[in-house]
């Protein structure tokens, strides 16, 4: 194998196990936090095999038709790049979801804002018997280009239907300046009493077509500044058999569904919101230089950058809040560091909430806060 300009020289692996030590210890020179867990993930990938397998064949010859692929990929990840990235996967709440540097990577704490919006909902609607089973739902688990592949056959058996504000044509429709409709599922057009859901700032769509799995009843809208990103969370959608249930919106926070104002309607300004859920940008800008390299060089600004203290996206939501068509009964919202307790007062201040709640993540950390009525 190759001697790259760190100096390291890789040498063809006669074995898995080899080449995960290799890596390993490659990693760790280069300051890779969990250098064997990296290595393990990037060896998973090369080899098309779980953990399970991996672990089996570890005495196993390491492929030599696969070692050129395997030192390049070793090499991103020394750079620096998320092995999220890399692979183009990363499992959430029990299901992998499609990434792309579009997107920010899911976190596991994300998963408790989930848990915590299924159980506040399930209180105020319990789940329909007659809703379509899990098994009813294609199956899970495709991803990169399989995961394009499902979207292409969701586009193409089910076109968007026409919304207020577009020409009623497939594919992205330019409206309205307060928002842009990518695509909407042929039964999410039907207004028929179902619980809706909006994610703002839906990125992977890891949140909205969570929640649309989970609860096939619902409706979820997923909404984000960045058109990259709606694709990828269209993509995840598809693959999760939730596309008919869902609307793909481009537009700022709230825009898009409230009317009225200099900027003309929403071109959602009539759907009535039952659930607001969002995990916005929320690092302060000064912060950013100081974050760790992978997150400070390949995970998209747009998806980090919360304004001078990171809050600019929250003040903005519950300022807009009044403006749509109807006050949602779940508020519930994805924070920083020290945040939780001004967030809270910001929707307190409201008076409209029977109840506020500010949920820890794993470590301890005031993430989230949840307001309902």
């Amino acid at each position: 194998m190759s001697d790259n300009n760190d100096g390291f020289q890789f040498k063809p692996p006669s074995s898995i196990r080899e080449a995960c030590m290799q890596a390993s210890s490659f990693l760790e020179g280069q300051l890779v936090e969990e250098p064997r867990a990296n290595a393990e993930l990037l060896l998973m990938h090369v080899l098309g095999m779980d953990r399970a397998a991996l672990l089996r064949d570890y005495r196993e010859p390491f492929p030599p038709e696969r070692a050129a692929e395997w030192e390049r990929l070793i090499r991103r990840k020394a750079a620096g790049e998320p092995v999220q990235y890399i692979t183009g996967e990363q499992w959430f709440y029990g299901r992998p979801f499609r990434v792309t540097p579009a997107v920010l990577i899911p976190r596991p704490e994300t998963e408790l804002l989930v848990e915590a919006v299924l159980e506040a909902a399930a209180a105020l609607w319990p789940p329909q018997p007659s809703a379509p089973s899990a098994a009813s739902l294609p199956p899970a688990g495709l991803a990169g280009a399989d995961a394009g592949e499902a979207a292409h056959r969701a586009a193409t058996d089910a076109p968007p239907a026409a919304l207020p504000g577009t020409d009623g044509a497939a594919g992205p429709a330019h409206a309205a300046p307060s928002g842009v409709v990518h695509a909407i599922g042929a039964d999410f057009a039907a207004a028929d009493g179902r619980v809706t859901v909006l994610d703002v700032g839906a990125g992977s769509g890891a949140i909205s077509v969570s929640l649309a799995a989970e609860r096939t009843d619902w409706r979820v809208c997923a909404s984000d500044l960045s058109p990259d990103a709606l694709q990828a969370a269209q993509a995840n959608a598809a693959v999760h058999g939730a596309e008919r249930r869902m609307a793909f919106v481009e537009g700022d926070l709230l825009a898009p569904f409230i009317s009225g104002g200099g900027s003309g309607s929403g071109v959602l300004s009539d759907m009535a919101v039952d659930v607001l859920v969002s995990n916005p940008p929320y690092i302060p800008a000064g912060d950013l230089p100081g974050l760790q390299r992978e997150v400070r060089d390949y995970e998209p600004r747009l998806a980090l950058d919360g304004g001078q203290d990171g809050l600019d996206p929250y003040r903005r939501m519950v300022q807009q809040l009044p403006l749509l068509k109807q006050m949602p009964r779940i508020v519930a919202f994805e924070l920083g560091i020290r945040q939780a307790q001004h967030v809270a007062g910001l929707l307190e201040a409201m008076g409209c909430w029977s109840q506020i709640r500010i949920i820890p993540d794993y470590a301890g950390i005031d993430r989230h806060v949840m307001a309902v009525r």
